[in-house]
């Protein structure tokens, strides 16, 4: 038996196993009841840690206790509602479904790929994966389903389009190929935790950028492997049809091309209004004056989901009025209802997977539990090569539980930080260490909070897709890329190589 029969055959296995799991909704409410047992039995054991930080003993609390209970009954409407991605995607829904229904979407593939041979699909669109970072979870709602509908009209499978979006958006999150809000969000979290053994210590956002450059440039063709020799052949050859909903942009040539430009001036005008609201000076809205360096920029970046919406929107309706496919505002209030109702079943489980995240948050074991992990950490007394890549497992083990890299980064790097620049590693390698570990797991584990709305992405190709299709289909991603980082991880130690501008692998103790 060939290697690619073997590997087609166990994760056939996986996908068999993960299908016969329940469905999502009471996937979550089983990890609700183990969550609950958990807080109590830590609760009951008094298990804790100490915030190296502020000194604070952080208590593991149990989910039944009169204060949680409580919250769980009078909160619930805000539980949901401050579900982190839940007003990003249907913010950016309203929009993208007008763009969907007026038939620009399909028109905006069908000349993007004049001239593009198939082959090059899947590194093209990993890459755009890759920039897509600074776009933050936006790039769910817009880059995955439009991937669909590219690999659709080139006849290749729309699952496998899906796929290199979902590991170029989420599974080489580590890997950035231009600086952006994560990089400024994670080195700030690193600077507060050198200062607790340097105070004067200098870093910068650009502090990983050689490492997630270098990581990007790799994937590229580890990815392209994967998604064509392996997930794509064992998806099967695409033979169906574009989903229900979804417009084949029938118009006349004449009409869309007429149509396409006045969409290009429309997006013009949007991205000039936006770049106003950034530059004007004495009027930027979208800058914070009160910051300093990149941080300036983080409400710009806050911005794009609002700035997405309007794009689609705004350029969808212009488009359909060209073409005939919207007659009045009246279509394209009608658009914007059926976008929101095909994001029906995400709504439902969002509820229950909301109420997850939160309960694990008041539970308290996410901090006790990476504090804990990283103090057994420092007990080893192990190389720093090594020490290094039990870092990166420690953080892809909590990913499977914590979905918040700065979360369990906040409670990580007060410890391992000072710890290993003690033992001769630089802040910024140990920071790399660790998102390359938080990225490798982000598109197979169910906690995830986009992962529900992949999958629903999925089935609007294939009824039939479920939890073990999507983790069978996106195993292979997350296996190559920890090989890839592990490795990458070891070469940067092991030949001392720059971690970013004016920062190095190692680290020497300033003299007292």
């Amino acid at each position: 038996m060939s290697a690619d029969s073997k590997t087609r055959r166990w994760l056939d296995r996986v996908e068999r196993w993960g299908n016969a799991l329940p469905d999502p909704v009471f996937i979550f409410l089983g990890l609700i009841a183990l969550l609950v047992a958990a807080s109590v039995a830590a609760a009951l054991l008094g298990w804790s840690a100490v915030n190296p930080v502020t000194g604070e003993t952080l208590t593991a609390k149990s989910l039944l206790s009169a204060e949680n209970v409580g919250k769980l009954l009078t909160d619930m409407p805000e539980t949901m509602a401050n579900f982190p991605p839940l007003g990003l995607i249907l913010v950016v829904m309203l929009g993208a479904a007008v763009a969907e229904r007026s038939g620009l979407f399909t028109a905006l593939m069908a000349r993007a790929m004049r001239g593009v041979s198939n082959r090059f699909l899947s590194p093209a669109i990993f890459l755009i994966g890759l920039l897509s970072h600074q776009a933050a979870d936006a790039a769910y709602v817009v880059l995955i389903p439009l991937s669909a509908i590219i690999f659709a009209a080139a006849g290749r499978h729309p699952l496998s389009g899906i796929a290199i979006a979902y590991a170029g958006i989420s599974g080489a999150f580590a890997a950035n190929l231009l600086p952006g809000q994560f990089d400024v969000l994670m080195l700030g979290i690193t600077k507060s935790a050198t200062a607790l053994l340097v105070p004067d210590h200098m870093l910068n956002p650009l502090g990983n950028w050689y490492f997630t450059a270098a990581l990007g440039v790799i994937l590229i063709p580890v990815t392209w492997y994967v998604n064509d020799r392996i997930v794509e052949p064992r998806l099967g050859k695409w033979t169906g049809t574009l989903p229900e909903g979804e417009s084949q942009d029938d118009a006349d040539p004449a009409d869309q091309r007429r149509g396409l430009r006045r969409a290009g001036f429309a997006a013009l005008i949007i991205a000039l209004v936006f770049a106003a609201f950034t530059f004007w000076p004495g009027y930027t809205p979208l800058v914070d004056t009160a910051a300093s360096g990149p941080a300036r920029l983080e409400p710009f970046y806050a911005s794009l989901v609002a700035g997405f919406m309007l794009l689609f929107l705004v350029c969808g309706w212009v488009y359909g009025a060209a073409v005939g496919s919207i007659g009045s505002h009246r279509d394209v209030v009608k658009m914007m209802t059926e976008g929101l109702a095909t994001m029906t079943p995400f709504l439902v489980i969002s509820f229950f997977a909301a109420h997850f995240i939160a309960m694990f948050a008041w539970s308290n074991l996410g901090p006790v539990m990476a504090i804990n992990g990283a103090d057994w950490l420092r007990a080893q007394h192990l190389a720093t090569p090594v020490m290094l890549i039990l870092l990166l497992l420690m953080s892809s083990v909590f990913d499977l539980v914590i979905g918040s890299a700065s979360a369990k980064w906040s409670a990580m790097a007060p410890i391992v930080v000072p710890m290993l620049m003690l033992l001769g590693v630089s802040p910024e390698m140990t920071t790399a260490a660790y998102r390359m570990g938080d990225s490798i797991f982000n598109i197979v584990t169910p906690v995830a909070s986009n992962f529900v709305l992949v999958l629903v992405l999925a089935q609007r190709w294939r009824k039939d897709f479920g939890v073990g299709s999507l983790i069978a289909m996106m195993l292979p991603f997350s296996i190559a890329i920890g090989l890839t980082g592990l490795c990458l991880v070891g070469l940067w130690t092991g030949f001392d190589w720059p971690v970013g501008p004016g920062a190095p692998s190692t680290y020497a103790m300033p003299a007292r």
